[in-house]
């Protein structure tokens, strides 16, 4: 079967949808984020305030509209796991493939929207609930793939602890970003800095939910 083609409503979707977070980056970007009202971003895209709030429930979200691509990642890596790889291997590799890629979601932001978060304490708390989210989704996944009951502590533990090394990262790509490395130099910081912190978990969960 054939993959299917959106309709002409979705396409509409996705291009209201597109155009509101372009001019909503835009003016956050110029005026910083919490200076920017949901008023002037429906005015800029052209659309009422409500159209604004049916795509986008909070002001924060405009800024993190990938929010859900970034909080399943480890999730996601651990069910499409390989045969012989555990539950580490697999997130250490979707990790240093989203370096190598220099993906927004490893923190490859670019500076001024680096500094639109770091200078908004509203986005610095949501991004601190995406890491939440990130860790609890990466555990139900790692108990759901062990066997393993809701309140057991290994798979939460994996998960505290997997989440901490890809919290890190994201957190060195900022730091480094803000301080105008060019993203060249910020991949093999944070490469070199990423094997370390995988090496460092490798004696203790390296045989963790290795897929048969």
């Amino acid at each position: 079967m054939g993959t299917r083609k959106p309709g002409l409503r979705e396409l509409k979707k996705h291009r209201t949808r597109e155009n509101i977070s372009l001019h909503a980056t835009r003016l956050f970007m110029e005026r910083g984020f919490d200076n920017v009202t949901i008023a002037e971003i429906a005015a800029a895209a052209q659309v009422s305030k409500m159209t604004v709030t049916n795509y986008f429930p909070r002001k924060e979200d405009l800024a993190w509209e990938l929010n859900e691509r970034f909080a399943d990642m480890p999730a996601k890596a651990v069910r499409a796991r390989r045969t012989g790889e555990g539950a580490l291997a697999a997130v250490r590799r979707a990790c240093l493939e989203q370096v190598a890629e220099q993906d927004p979601m490893a923190g490859f932001s670019g500076t001024k929207f680096a500094r639109m978060v770091a200078d908004s304490p509203v986005l610095v708390a949501r991004l601190l609930h995406f890491h939440d989210y990130r860790e609890k989704s990466l555990a139900r996944v790692l108990a759901e793939e062990t066997g393993e009951t809701e309140n057991d502590i290994t798979h939460r533990l994996v998960a505290a602890q997997l989440n901490a090394v890809l919290r890190l990262m994201f957190e060195e790509t900022v730091r480094l970003t803000l301080e105008g490395l060019a993203n060249d130099v910020i991949t093999g910081e944070v490469t070199r800095a990423a094997e370390i912190a995988f090496d460092a978990l490798e004696p203790s969960f390296g045989d963790y939910a290795v897929r048969v």
